[in-house]
């Protein structure tokens, strides 16, 4: 299945959840919760003439590992990478139910995954899903709207993205101060934010 195909796929999956959803959590974390990072996938259907599906390929690497770092950051996460077969561990090539038990195998309490669509040339949305591995239930589920198509607006993006997932987190199990971490608000985003 092609990139473009799975992405699109992935987003459309993801649409059913209704954002900013937070489900009441079923267990509470102690510091440094492990949390598995699914890679984003990526749908390009702006249209646009130039290849950039290499462009797109690095921007989502580099955007990827500086999740993985900036959740790491701190006493609150422990970042896991579960083993997959095939590798690494992606939506397109696995049911919820099947990263769920590789996220579990290796130790993981919650499941970070998500997507990007590139609707055209300015604006593009993610989604961001997090899913507690015990329950399977989503605790967690945003979508936001970036524009630009650059290394810089990619990487504006990323630290937002971030805080708003640890703010979600954060409302999912307010019981447990950890996740009020210095410097951040204790309140989630809304249901849609946009980042310009």
């Amino acid at each position: 299945m092609n990139h473009s195909v799975a992405g699109l796929l992935l987003l459309l999956g993801l649409c059913l959840v209704p954002p900013g959803v937070r489900a009441a959590a079923t267990d509470t974390f102690p510091p440094g919760t492990s949390i598995a990072v699914i890679d984003f996938e990526y749908a390009d259907t702006s249209g646009e003439e130039r290849d950039q599906h290499q462009e797109h390929d690095g921007r989502l690497r580099a955007f990827m590992a500086a999740v993985k770092r900036d959740l790491a950051a701190g006493d609150a996460y422990r970042v896991i990478e579960p083993i997959c077969s095939p590798s690494p561990c992606a939506m397109s090539d696995s049911t919820k139910d099947d990263l769920l038990a590789a996220a579990g195998s290796a130790g993981a309490r919650l499941v970070l995954s998500g997507g990007f669509h590139k609707m055209s040339t300015l604006v593009q949305f993610a989604r961001t899903e997090v899913i507690e591995v015990a329950s399977g239930r989503t605790v967690y589920s945003w979508l936001f709207s970036f524009r630009g198509d650059s290394d810089e607006a990619w990487a504006q993006a990323e630290p937002f993205m971030v805080r708003q997932i640890r703010a979600g987190i954060r409302a999912a199990y307010p019981e447990n101060n950890r996740f009020n971490l210095a410097g951040e608000s204790d309140g989630g985003p809304g249901p849609m934010a946009a980042f310009r």
